[in-house]
């Protein structure tokens, strides 16, 4: 048992909480039983170690059985030392080193059958909204999920928390360049949907029944949205009405309105 939170070994392991460290490494840190469990079952080659104290393998059996199926150690370790690897303030027992996998956008555009609901993140800059509408797009089927040079890191660990697992169910692929990804969505046929403030009224679209196309969605800045330039980039831009009284919507919560919204027309 690892009982020293000073050693070596759990300092580089704490490491992964910042980018340097992940940059450096190719690594990234995994926390919590969804999130191992959702790794294990989908990409099990990807745990590089997994570290449990004695309580949590006792909690979760299926999830030690999961381990041994799929080759993987597990390391036991005290809570002391678990509480320093962590990034949460009350980590639940586990945590995991796993290998970064993003995903090419020449992959993404060449994968059969073609794609037809993609996510692009343009200057998404809180790890909350980033994983969340990650899982989002995992909900609705969405093929990908592409992230461009100006966002927050995938590999955040409150971006891998906020995806609880859909990190390991829907391709990513990151540091990629919004004109040049826009570019590929307008030669697969792929319509651009740009959801903004300034955009005309979602229930239009859907009346005109554009929805239903093959579309890529793109959100912007939490703050400031998309710039100018990058909406005359979009074939057209759409924002969720708001009915009450509040006076904006969360970007997370806007993009899953605008997925589904997808996701039905194309299953209609």
């Amino acid at each position: 048992m690892i009982d020293n939170p000073r050693s070596p070994r759990v300092r580089a392991v704490a490491k992964l909480a910042k980018r340097d460290a992940r940059s450096q490494t190719g690594l990234f840190l995994l926390e919590g039983p969804q999130a191992v469990a959702e790794a294990l079952a989908f990409r099990p080659e990807l745990l590089v170690e997994l570290f449990a104290t004695p309580t949590a393998l006792e909690r979760y059996t299926e999830l030690a059985q999961a381990s041994v199926d799929a080759g993987v150690d597990i390391e036991f370790v005290s809570e002391d030392v678990l509480q320093a690897m962590a990034d949460t303030v009350t980590p639940q027992g586990l945590v995991a080193v796993c290998r970064q996998f993003p995903t090419s956008v020449k992959d993404i555009f060449a994968a059969d059958p073609a794609p037809r609901l993609l996510a692009i993140l343009e200057e998404v800059r809180d790890p909350g909204n980033a994983g969340t509408i990650i899982r989002a797009a995992d909900s609705a089927g969405a093929d990908a999920v592409i992230m461009t040079g100006r966002s927050v890191d995938l590999y955040n660990p409150k971006v891998v928390r906020a995806t609880t697992g859909s990190l390991f169910h829907v391709p990513v692929a990151v540091g990629v360049d919004l004109p040049s990804v826009l570019r590929r969505c307008s030669e697969a046929g792929v319509q651009v949907l740009a959801a903004d403030v300034k955009g005309g009224d979602l229930l239009e679209a859907r009346r005109e029944g554009i929805l239903s196309a093959p579309t890529a969605w793109l959100f912007g800045n939490e703050a400031r949205g998309l710039t100018d330039e990058n909406l005359a980039l979009a074939d057209r831009a759409v924002v969720v009405p708001i009915y009450g009284h509040a006076e904006s919507m969360n970007l997370a919560t806007a993009a899953s309105v605008c997925l589904y919204e997808s996701a039905f027309a194309q299953r209609a």
